[in-house]
């Protein structure tokens, strides 16, 4: 039957192990390959054979695979360029050594652009090899699908910190602005999924060309009006031209992409020279909102689950790859109800879905009822976790092995 490879990518999430879990769970069941093995480190680690053997983890490694964050095989941002022969051979020769037929591939933007490179390579080169993806991201920035596995975790995450942090922040007389910052380079959903906590004031998103006078104007309103403002912004907010909040200048991750952080820090000091206030308070999400396993959404975790068992159930006919597997619902005024489809990997890559712009209420004012609506489903329910000792136990990471 020959064996598949499995291999991550990118920035983790807090269920991208689950969908792993999916690919080893359904061969269990379903064994169309003979062996499912893991990818360190993703593309970059399989051109070095560098792979490990998930096929016999029993079921109780499965159940913590699944609630284990980060990347468990490790992650890479190597980008894999059309038109490097070389790399594309030695992938060929890696996937031949091993007897492997079909790689999973488990990724954001970039990885599902890797998905359709390799596929066009192998068709174009007469390579019997078949490539899958399997969307994740916290940003949510992936078409045409509903939502990407991974953003409803931190979604989640990210609403029961601003509600927190809101109340610790209310309890003082003191005047102060309070400012969180998300991820989300391009795309503003997870500072707007903030909003549904009902406790954000003001809403800085990267889908708005950010106007500094308009913007003060904004928070001496608040602080007139409750003698309290509290912000969440966007680490991809940006002015007219172009140019981020960001203080300082921004380096370049391995696929050319700016790396963020400190649009927040930006926002505080700005209002605080405007003399609108004297202080400010500035809480950074970062990694926690993409790590917090022990706030994992059920849907997604359930949901990242199913993809992967449906990506390896689909791989069963031979005639599929170059695809992607995705979620859609059905009419958001009906109950909440995921569909699963696939897709060539061409309509998946190099697009930025943002966030719509008729759920952003003017002004900075926050988000729409609409926008709220899309928003809870994804949040909801908490999966039953094995602990260990108090805390959320997990498996210890393939690629520290």
């Amino acid at each position: 039957m020959g064996n598949c490879l499995v291999a991550q990518s990118g920035g983790p999430t807090a269920v991208i192990n689950a969908s792993l879990a999916g690919v080893i769970r359904a061969n269990q069941l379903n064994p169309v390959y003979d062996r499912v093995l893991g990818g360190i480190h993703g593309i970059e680690g399989v051109l070095k054979n560098r792979l490990y053997d998930l096929t016999d983890l029993t079921g109780h490694d499965i159940d913590l695979l699944k609630q284990t964050p980060s990347s468990a095989l490790g992650t890479c941002r190597y980008k894999l360029k059309r038109g490097n022969n070389a790399d594309y051979q030695r992938l060929v020769e890696v996937m031949d050594t091993n007897d492997i037929d079909t790689l999973f591939y488990i990724g954001g933007n970039d990885s599902m652009d890797t998905v359709d490179a390799l596929s066009e390579w192998a068709q174009t080169h007469g390579a019997s090899k078949r490539f899958i993806g399997i969307p994740k991201t916290v940003d949510n920035d992936l078409v045409p699908v509903d939502h990407c596995p991974g953003f409803p975790s931190a979604a989640k995450v990210a609403c029961a910190i601003t509600h927190a942090t809101y109340l610790d922040y209310a309890a003082y007389t003191r005047p102060e602005v309070f400012v969180l910052e998300t991820m989300g380079r391009d795309a503003g959903w997870l500072a707007a999924s903030c909003c549904v906590s009902g406790n954000v004031d003001l809403l800085v998103l990267p889908e708005v060309d950010f106007n500094k006078e308009a913007f003060l104007s904004e928070v001496k309103k608040k602080f007139d009006e409750k003698n309290e403002c509290y912000i969440v912004v966007s680490e991809g907010a940006h002015f007219a031209d172009g140019s981020y909040l960001s203080a300082g200048d921004s380096s370049h991750d391995g696929f050319a992409h700016a790396v963020l952080g400190g649009a927040a820090l930006t926002l505080k000091q700005m209002i605080v020279d405007a003399g609108i206030v004297p202080r400010g308070v500035v809480q950074d999400l970062s990694r926690a909102a993409r790590s917090s396993n022990f706030a994992q959404s059920l849907v997604d975790v359930t949901e990242a689950y199913e993809l992967g068992m449906s990506a390896h159930m689909r791989s069963a006919n031979p005639a599929f790859t170059g695809h992607v597997v995705g979620i859609r619902r059905e009419d958001t005024r009906r109950p909440y109800n995921a569909k699963f489809f696939a897709g060539p990997a061409s309509d998946f890559a190099n697009y930025v879905k943002q966030f719509p712009a008729e759920w952003i209420l003017p002004n900075y004012q926050g988000i729409t009822p609409e926008a709220v609506a899309y928003f809870k489903p994804l949040i909801e329910g908490e999966p039953k976790l094995i602990t260990e000792g108090g805390i959320v136990a997990t498996l210890q990471p393939f690629n520290k092995r």
